[in-house]
């Protein structure tokens, strides 16, 4: 577990970034390396120092903070700090860790960066069994982001993938799964010979395949439409051909 967490602060108001530079200086294990006014002010800096929280206001001039969430790469931990609660919903989707509604005591603060502290090295001890385990995309397992917690999925166990929007939901023998991936996201940890898209909406897993007809799909119960942009590419994978 690292000693510090590196941080920075984006909050336009000056009060609200002194009582948030006050909280981190009371805090032994969180390091404070910038205080901006606004996203644009601290874009270069993020890419420089890679800090490990963001503390992010919501409702700035120029670019709200939830806009620029998504522009984040690489993207710390992220702790939004607001005046509002109706964002609570939308700061779940962008995997936010936690929401703070101003004002809000030492004590909920510190919570909330314990928490974080504790959390760091089980995520990252995580994150080195997936690369450990697919090196070059043959687990015999993922891990995947489900609501707050990590979970291990049995490639085997994984029937089709449905899109839904920024979601992705896993369909497996036990269970059904949703995640905040991409499917481009998603087939770098899969094995690709294992796995084929046969939508925009689908992948799905080639053993499991009951049968075809009439350009649909039947695995379990679920009939899963083949798209034209996808059909020559997998008949062409069902004949051997690639």
């Amino acid at each position: 577990m690292k000693a510090t967490l590196s941080c920075c602060i984006i909050e336009d108001e000056y009060l609200a970034q002194e009582i948030l530079e006050e909280y981190i200086r009371k805090v032994p294990f969180l390091e404070l390396k910038g205080v901006f006014s606004s996203p644009l002010e601290a874009t270069a800096q993020l890419q420089t120092e890679q800090p490990d929280v963001l503390f992010l206001d919501i409702n700035m001039p120029d670019l709200d903070g939830l806009s620029f969430i998504p522009m984040l790469s690489p993207k710390p931990m992220i702790i939004l700090t607001t005046a509002y609660d109706q964002y609570a919903l939308k700061a779940y989707e962008l995997e936010v860790r936690d929401y703070l509604v101003k004002p809000f005591t030492f004590e909920r603060f510190y919570k909330s960066v314990l928490r974080l502290y504790q959390q760091q090295s089980p995520e990252r001890d995580v994150q080195a069994q997936v690369e450990r385990a697919a090196p070059s995309g043959e687990a015999d397992y993922i891990f995947l982001k489900v609501g707050h917690r990590i979970q291990k999925v049995a490639v085997r166990n994984i029937l089709f993938v449905e899109g839904m929007k920024d979601y992705l939901r896993i369909h497996t023998t036990q269970e059904k799964l949703m995640t905040l991936l991409s499917f481009a996201q998603l087939e770098e940890l899969l094995p690709a010979r294992e796995f084929a898209r046969v939508h925009r909406s689908f992948l799905v897993a080639i053993a499991k395949i009951e049968h075809i007809e009439k350009n649909r799909i039947q695995i379990a119960d679920q009939l899963i439409p083949i798209s034209d942009t996808y059909a020559e590419a997998f008949y062409r994978r069902l004949r051997g051909l690639q």
